[in-house]
C-alpha cells in the first residue's frame, strides 16, 4: 500500500475536471505554467468548455490599469 503525502490526505479526494494531452513534454509543461497563471475565472471557462469567455476574462483585472481607473 502507498501512503499518500501528509498535503494530499488533506485534500482527499480529488476529481479530475480537465486535462489536455501532448506529444511532447516541454508543451503540457508551458502549458501547465500558463493555465496555472490564470484567475480562477478562467480556469473555470477552461473546465465548462467555453472557449469564447476566455477572451473577455483575459483584460487585465489589476486596480491600477488604465481601463479600470476612473
Amino acid at each position: 500500500m502507498v501512503k499518500a503525502p501528509i498535503i494530499q490526505k488533506k485534500h482527499l479526494p480529488v476529481e479530475l475536471v480537465y486535462y489536455e494531452e501532448f506529444s511532447r513534454i516541454d508543451e503540457a509543461y508551458y502549458r501547465e505554467k500558463q493555465v496555472q497563471g490564470w484567475s480562477r475565472k478562467k480556469k473555470e471557462a477552461l473546465i465548462k468548455n467555453r472557449p469564447d469567455n476566455l477572451h473577455l476574462l483575459s483584460v487585465c483585472q489589476n486596480i491600477t490599469h488604465s481601463k479600470n481607473k476612473k
